[in-house]
């Protein structure tokens, strides 16, 4: 997940999780009893040996070996590293698709743990440490557990299963293309498209099995600029000499935050353009030739995100023009949003009450961070939702974040996991 602060709604744990009863399906809660401490052993394996996106090499050959002894159909190499497994239920029925990422992010661990996270890799061009501190290793092991479960369960199942084990949802390195958009690019839902796809994140934003499901837009898109501001160089004893890309940035930056606050329509949907960083110039007395800006775009509508891509080009180029200087824009363009079919959403959510609980199911608010399963959404009904992980006596509000190097998950909350979403594929895949 490409992070900001996850603004979720906190729900009070219960502290017990009510049984899935579904006529004519097996025990969701018996089958993962008999996963659950794979299932750890997995996570804290994969833990221990987290791999950078496009470089899970031993990631996919665990996932593969473990799908092979099920007995599934398995493609590997799927987008560089990715793992695809097919398996057919006992009755004719519809595709359905489960979906989890499996690469780590260049963080240095510092949580205590008899697993933690030695491993080191180069990242643009430096050594790094490498950690799973957005949980990817939990949802790769909950997914592997699932499957197990289904496999379990195929007699009764009225359909067949996708499962997605997608490389590089934290990004390809630079040059490279992966993740979500590559796997379909390379023709995944080409011989048969999945009718609904599902997918699942955890959350240090949430307490130990609390799960956030929203209907609609849930995630922001996810786009990065760079503006280039070319002036001419002079003394900076003589700004008259010169063009200053200077003060046409200062002009540019200020110009840029009335696109929010006066040139779209909020009350549809929120939107963020924020600056990150600014690099030009080297000494006090030189104005320089340039001087560089770089921002990220964030929005829930994908009409207005063309929209303050256009208007962002064209403040910086007019803001500039006016001093005498140019500016170029340049856009990276990342993740859609993540958009929650909402006849799923209506559908699912009483299936997922059946599992934590009246108490322990909330709608979060909308999250600014973006995620590449948007992409699956785009193309068939999905299904996203969100999974506490932070312990009892522990608050949510406060605790390290998704991401950081103090990321830690109660590995309590990996049954709900996978409880919820065996659940969810026995009642999409239910002959009735």
């Amino acid at each position: 997940m490409r992070l900001s602060t996850l603004a979720l709604c906190v729900a009070t744990l219960s502290g017990t999780f009510a049984p899935a009863v579904f006529a004519n399906t097996p025990d969701a809660a018996k089958l993962t009893a008999n996963v659950e401490q794979k299932v750890i052993e997995w996570r804290r394996d994969l833990h221990q040996h987290p791999e950078l996106s496009n470089r899970e090499f031993r990631t996919s050959k665990v996932i593969a070996q473990h799908l092979e002894s099920l007995g599934l159909e398995v493609q590997t190499g799927v987008a560089h590293t990715g793992v695809v497994a097919i398996l057919k239920g006992a009755k004719p029925g519809p595709l359905i698709g489960i979906r989890a990422d499996m690469d780590a992010l260049p963080v240095t661990e510092v949580v205590d743990l008899p697993f933690a996270s030695k491993a080191t890799d180069t990242y643009r061009g430096q050594t790094v440490g490498v950690m799973h501190a957005c949980g990817h290793d939990t949802h790769v092991a909950m997914l592997m557990g699932v499957a197990e479960n289904l496999v379990n369960a195929k007699d009764s199942l009225a359909g067949d299963v996708m499962f997605i084990f997608q490389p590089a949802e934290e990004g390809a390195p630079a040059g490279e293309e992966g993740g979500a958009e590559l796997m379909l690019k390379e023709g995944l839902f080409a011989k048969r498209k999945p009718e609904q796809v599902f997918g699942m994140h955890v959350t240090s934003s949430l307490p130990t099995g609390v799960i956030g499901l929203r209907s609609g837009p849930a995630m922001a898109s996810e786009d990065s600029f760079t503006i280039t501001v070319k002036g001419r160089q002079t003394h900076g004893s003589r700004p008259w000499g010169g063009v200053d890309p200077i003060v046409a940035s200062a002009q540019i930056i200020n110009s840029v935050q009335t696109i929010i606050s006066r040139q779209v329509d909020v009350t549809k949907a929120p939107a963020v353009v924020s600056f990150g960083a600014i690099n030009g110039g080297i000494r006090s007395n030189i104005i320089p030739d340039e001087v560089e800006l770089i921002g990220t775009i964030r929005t829930f509508d994908q009409d207005m995100r063309a929209d303050i891509k256009v208007k962002l080009a064209e403040i910086a180029e007019l803001s500039a023009k006016t001093l005498g200087a140019t500016a170029t824009t340049e856009i990276d363009a990342g993740y859609p949003v993540t958009v929650n079919n909402p006849e799923l959403v209506a559908k699912m959510r009483p299936v997922i009450r059946s599992v934590v609980g009246e108490d322990n199911l909330i709608e979060p608010g909308l999250i600014t961070g973006a995620e590449d399963f948007s992409y699956y959404a785009l193309e068939t009904p999905g299904l996203f939702y969100f999974l506490g992980v932070t312990p009892a006596g522990k608050d949510p509000a406060t605790v390290a974040s998704n991401h950081s190097p103090a990321f830690y998950v109660d590995e309590s909350a990996l049954k709900v996991g996978v409880q919820t979403m065996t659940q969810l594929a026995l009642t999409a895949l239910s002959a009735k």
